[in-house]
């Protein structure tokens, strides 16, 4: 293979190529002037840029440069508008060029398999091709400024919980079709530059090492000629992520990186001419993304532009999911008593490796109230985040309530329910919220609930209160944007990426998630979210697509071909409004297993009042295919399929078949032995039919009572030592306590469910992988021969 900087990697000696796979320090590569290789900074940035000043870390702990803090990735995929995506990509980008950094570390776009994982905030969607489009457009935008977008967790990486170090057991088809096809979709369409291994093991093998989704699938299949970044700590395996199609380890491992490569060179396992090929194309992004930092220096970017935009994003965002008697929106003038703290303190953006620091004080309602044009008639705080009912705070939101027309209670989740590190355990609201929301309603009639949260949460109080309005995590312009909204200076036209189900036992990963143990046994299959909804016909509180309008819509005249559908798109209300149609497909089969409805293409269509337009969707190359595990490749079954135009994946007025003349007859499955994946039943699969699609022995993720490498920190509490014993101890008591507290410590979370090889891999090689096994062998009880071994590699550096 020709070498597109072969000149300059024939000059080096193969410790500086070992070299080059490691970064300097916490964000940045290493440099060789004398070859005319510059350092490539990297940042977290999927809603913000995070750009530390300074030492850094990869947790959020240092204060970081300010930079807008838009929307969340949840938030802005209500909006279902790519060129919104790429708007934010391209500031994004003006942001970074300005402060030296040539790759965003985002957007994060894994499959919210599951309502309770911690940085669901962080990701678009439930569905894998909505998911795909949002980020391919952050991506375009992005890259238009000549640097790197970076698509992460690269994949299945669905939970928060010991995520360094489980084992995501997943059948090839479900991997292809839910898991991995948004990335396609970012990398194909969006030409993403790079892109970041997962943490966790997918079907036993680590992501950052997997030769199978890193060259099979990313490289060969999907002509990737970027680079490939472990995520922060992620390396488990530096020489064989090399040979397997990863570039580069993050941060940096001192000089350990670099040995465990030039051993594993000369020890024949890793081919030289794997290495400088690995080199050449990370080398081809340094030096693509040089110019633009270059250019950037000096410069600044428009600040008041930005804090526009992030409130243009957020008000598209805003999804109605109740508005009973047209109670919004509100009229000029009208007297409100707000309710929640919430409303004085925003929750406005996620925890964890994405927090930024806004360029503005993040808007309050209570602050900007007053220009909406409405009258705070009173305040009242309502509760205490993360505590208990606090009933002299109560019965102050009561007697508030009593004494005003109209009641705004602003609540949701807070930041200790959601955050990277910890998963949540339930779908409920805080007791305290839900009891205030009960306790007011009781009082007044009218009654409006206004929701900041990055994800689904129950709503028992749902029938007792007039309207629910949902703005998820807004950024620092999200108060503004909102009162727009309820005013009706903008009409709310966001729909939901997730369905929100009644209670958390009606999701259909309900038995099977977080992990047991090591494995997380992917045991639902496709029948991720509305998937399974609609193909068992369970009743859920707002389905997939759900959004409500100032105005209202309808549907006419479809009319499918093979490659497009069209239909008439008409603004039957008496305000200016924009409606998200939505197509889904579908098919019956007795050889495929097949949810109800698919989506497979969107259009965001504005509309003036008694507007009508003809609408087009495009149907791609994913429309009709499936993933076929006889051919390892995507076929298309021949036979009839329907097509759903509609407001949301319940609510599809049009419907028409088609004939599609495709490349296989049949799909191949026994419908006698997948009994359950055939009825979309998949609540309690047994293991033998799960054995079965899975297509082989399932692994084995019971906990030995041994203690490896690779198991987390927070499972030396099962080892024989004692040191580990209460090294985990305390780690949970430190929990706890940022529980209580109600801020999440990263730095706690992230030791807890740190594998032991972590350490190696965290500490810019002041901790060795010699180390770590000493470690190991004290964790399980060999104190002696633990010190041991660990004061002879000490003494040996």
């Amino acid at each position: 293979m020709s070498l597109k900087y072969g000149e300059i990697i024939s000059k080096m000696t193969l410790e500086e190529k070992a070299r080059m796979m490691s970064g300097k320090n916490t964000w940045e590569t290493v440099d060789f002037p004398q070859y005319g290789i510059p350092s490539m900074a990297m940042s977290d940035g999927p809603h913000g840029l995070r750009r530390q000043g300074g030492s850094g870390d990869h947790l959020g702990l240092g204060k970081s440069l300010p930079a807008t803090c838009f929307p969340t990735a949840a938030t802005v995929a209500n909006s279902w508008d790519e060129s919104l995506g790429e708007a934010i990509g391209t500031a994004l980008a003006e942001e970074a060029v300005t402060m030296d950094v040539n790759v965003i570390l985002g957007p994060g776009l894994n499959i919210k398999r599951s309502p309770l994982c911690g940085r669901n905030f962080e990701y678009f969607s439930e569905d894998p091709y909505h998911a795909g489009k949002m980020a391919a457009a952050y991506v375009k935008g992005i890259q238009s400024k000549g640097i790197s977008a970076c698509p992460k967790h690269f994949a299945a990486n669905s939970q928060e919980l010991r995520r360094m170090a489980m084992n995501s057991v997943v059948d090839e088809r479900t991997f292809r079709e839910i898991y991995t096809t948004g990335f396609e979709i970012a990398i194909k369409e969006g030409k993403s530059k790079s892109i970041m291994s997962a943490y966790n093991e997918i079907n036993s093998v680590y992501a950052n090492e997997n030769k199978h989704l890193l060259r099979e699938i990313l490289v060969d299949e999907w002509g990737f000629d970027g680079y490939v970044v472990s995520d922060w700590g992620g390396s488990n395996d530096h020489a064989l992520g090399v040979a397997c199609g990863s570039h580069l380890e993050m941060p940096g491992t001192g000089d350990s990186g670099m040995k465990d490569i030039i051993r594993a060179v000369e020890n024949g396992t890793l081919a030289e001419e794997v290495l400088d090929e690995r080199l050449d194309e990370l080398l081809g992004v340094i030096f693509a993304t040089h110019q633009a930092t270059e250019d950037g220096k000096g410069k600044i970017f428009d600040v008041e532009k930005h804090h526009e935009l992030a409130r243009k994003v957020a008000e598209e965002s805003v999804v109605l999911l109740k508005n009973e008697e047209n109670i919004l929106p509100l009229a000029e003038g009208t007297k409100v008593a707000v309710i929640g703290d919430f409303a004085k303190a925003p929750r406005y953006q996620g925890a964890g490796s994405s927090l930024v620091n806004p360029t503005k004080t993040p808007e309050a309602i209570v602050d900007v109230i007053g220009e909406s044009g409405l009258v705070m008639q009173s305040y009242a705080q309502g509760y205490v985040r993360n505590r208990k009912t606090n009933q002299k705070l109560l019965q102050q939101a009561v007697e508030a309530a009593k004494a005003a027309e109209t009641v705004l209670i602003f609540a949701g989740l807070d930041e200790i329910s959601e955050s990277e590190g910890l998963d949540r355990v339930h779908m409920h609201m805080p007791q305290a919220q839900d009891e205030l929301i009960e306790a007011v309603a009781a009082v007044n009639d009218n009654v409006i609930v206004v929701l900041s949260a990055g994800s689904a949460v129950e709503m028992p109080w749902f029938d007792k209160v007039k309207a629910i309005v949902h703005g998820y995590l807004g950024g620092q312009a999200g108060a503004s944007a909102m009162l727009r909204v309820l005013t009706g200076k903008y009409n709310p036209s966001g729909k939901l990426n997730e369905t929100y189900p009644y209670h958390y036992e009606d999701t259909p990963a309900y038995a099977y998630y977080p992990s047991k143990e090591r494995s997380s046994e992917y045991r639902e299959s496709l029948y991720v979210g509305y998937r399974y909804y609609t193909t068992v016909g369970k009743a859920v509180r707002f389905p997939f697509g759900y959004g409500l309008s100032y105005t209202t819509f309808t549907y006419s005249n479809l009319h499918v071909e093979k490659n497009t559908a069209t239909f008439t798109l008409k603004n039957t209300g008496e305000r200016d409004g924009a409606e998200i149609a939505q197509l889904y497909i579908g098919r019956k089969s007795d050889t495929v297993f097949r949810p109800v409805k698919e989506l497979k293409g969107f259009a965001k269509v504005f509309l003036r009042a008694g507007e009508e337009k003809e609408v087009t969707i495009a149907l791609d190359d994913k429309a009709f295919r499936f993933f076929d595990v006889r051919t390892n490749t995507w076929e298309i079954e021949t036979g009839n399929y329907t097509v759903y135009v509609g407001a949301n994946v319940e609510d599809t007025p049009l419907m028409t078949e088609i004939y599609v003349d495709g490349t296989v007859a049949e799909g191949g499955y026994d419908k006698a032995s997948l009994p359950d994946y055939f009825t979309g039943r998949i609540e309690n699969v047994s293991d033998n039919e799960y054995r079965v699609l899975y297509g082989r022995e399932v692994p084995d993720g019971s906990w030995s009572g041994e203690i490896h490498m690779n198991d987390a920190v927070c499972q030396l509490y099962y080892g024989k030592g004692i040191f580990g014993k209460l090294f985990c101890g305390v780690l949970k008591l430190m929990v706890k306590f940022g529980e209580w507290q109600g801020k999440p410590n990263l730095n706690v979370l992230f030791n807890y469910n740190m594998p032991i090889r972590g350490y190696a891999k965290m500490t810019n090689g002041i901790v060795t992988m010699d180390m770590a096994r000493a470690l190991t062998e004290m964790a399980n009880g060999h104190r002696i021969k633990g010190t041991g071994h660990f004061i002879k590699v000490c003494v040996k550096r």
